[in-house]
């Protein structure tokens, strides 16, 4: 019988040892034995998938992994230190001096820094494209288009990119689709049904989903992985086997912690929309969402965050952030506990002011990473923190 991925992934696990513990155990070691130099040869001449170095594979790692390709329902993956160094690798192992990157224009201010900044030191093009506009997207593809990266939902502005869409486009003109899944989730949406090479994620975010350990990984097919595996064993941004068993257990309970996000944030955003302080707000699941008809179509939940535009300004966004008495103020999202940001001066800092304003990071929006608290306390600690601003 056929079992849902879900029930897959949280009973897959690396073989017991002879003790027959339940929960998987911890590998913590660096290096692994061999039986003799033969056996160590071949693993080393990559005859055969004996753990070397844990810098390489390690089998807590290696479950997390596992684990992951399920729900996403990819080939292979190489789970890394963080999200950044799993964007990074997925990038600089599969891109070359003279190739050219797109890009979606709205994304997470250090994948920002890393394509506009660093790729072009080795030679690699790149250009931003609109979310919202897809018109944009063909028009810019060039002979030497290697890779279109995106976000959907995108950081922190919410816009949802069709991913049907682009993976018609990029098969189209033969070009690998690189998805960032982090903001959704496999268990919100499954970009590789929809034609994706390659998903990425901060592990750190809703995976973990409780602020402690930090986690990257990227999987897909596993041509590409075998890629990105080779530049990530050389360059070192490895996994650590603690932070891997963490995140893997997370993964257990990954399913259910995501249908209370969703069902607070959706609650949330409904009683928050129209509030007269608000300019806006932005939530994937609401009708008024630019975007509904393909977030319902791709998506199978909102997802955890909403975002809103305070007409107050940069004024209003700082007072709403000093009057919050229940929620976090930290550089974090997609933990238990709900957090709130304010992206012009934290995540995406850096860009210029019209960058900022050409993806909609205005000095009044603030992003609502939504916990799971009783859903009411949130909403209450909001609206109270809306009640003491000047009125616009």
């Amino acid at each position: 019988m056929e079992q849902h991925p879900v029930t897959r992934a949280l009973r897959t696990r690396i073989e017991k040892t002879n003790e027959g513990e339940h929960s998987s155990p911890l590998f913590l070691t660096s290096s692994f034995c061999f039986n003799d130099a033969e056996q160590m040869r071949a693993a080393f001449a990559d005859e055969t998938e004996d753990n070397i170095y844990s810098r390489f594979s390690n089998p807590s790692v290696q479950e997390f992994i596992d684990r992951v390709c399920i729900l996403e329902g990819a080939e292979a993956g190489f789970a890394t230190a963080s999200g950044m160094s799993a964007v990074f690798g997925s990038f600089m192992a599969l891109l070359s001096q003279g190739d050219h990157l797109l890009s979606c224009s709205s994304i997470f201010g250090s994948t920002h820094t890393v394509i506009s900044k660093y790729l072009p030191k080795y030679g690699i093009e790149y250009s931003y494209v609109s979310a919202t506009n897809p018109q944009e997207w063909e028009a810019s593809i060039r002979p030497n288009t290697k890779m279109i990266y995106l976000e959907t939902p995108t950081n922190p502005g919410l816009d949802i990119i069709d991913l049907k869409f682009v993976s018609q486009l990029a098969k189209k003109y033969n070009v690998i689709l690189n998805v960032d899944n982090c903001f959704a989730t496999p268990l919100g949406q499954r970009p590789i049904d929809f034609g994706a090479d390659l998903v990425v994620h901060s592990a750190t975010k809703w995976m973990d989903g409780q602020g402690r350990v930090l986690g990257g990984i990227v999987v897909g097919r596993k041509d590409l992985i075998h890629d990105i595996y080779l530049f990530c064993r050389s360059t070192g941004p490895a996994l650590s086997p603690f932070n891997a068993w963490v995140l893997s257990k997370s993964l257990e309970t990954l399913d259910v912690r995501m249908d209370r996000h969703a069902s607070n944030a959706l609650h949330i955003a409904q009683k928050l929309e129209g509030h007269p302080k608000l300019s806006w707000l932005k939530y994937p699941f609401l009708p008024s969402h630019q975007q509904y008809d393909i977030a319902i179509k791709q998506m199978k939940n909102g997802g955890g965050i909403v975002c809103f535009e305070l007409k107050g300004g940069l004024e209003s966004g700082r007072a709403f952030l000093n009057n919050l008495k229940l929620l976090s103020l930290t550089a974090n999202l997609g933990d238990t506990k709900s957090i709130a940001s304010h992206p012009a001066s934290t995540t995406h800092a850096k860009l210029t002011a019209e960058e900022k304003l050409a993806v909609n990071i205005t000095p009044g929006l603030i992003r609502i990473s939504v916990g799971l608290e009783y859903v009411e306390d949130i909403l209450n600690d909001i609206l109270q923190s809306l009640e003491v601003l000047s009125e616009p």
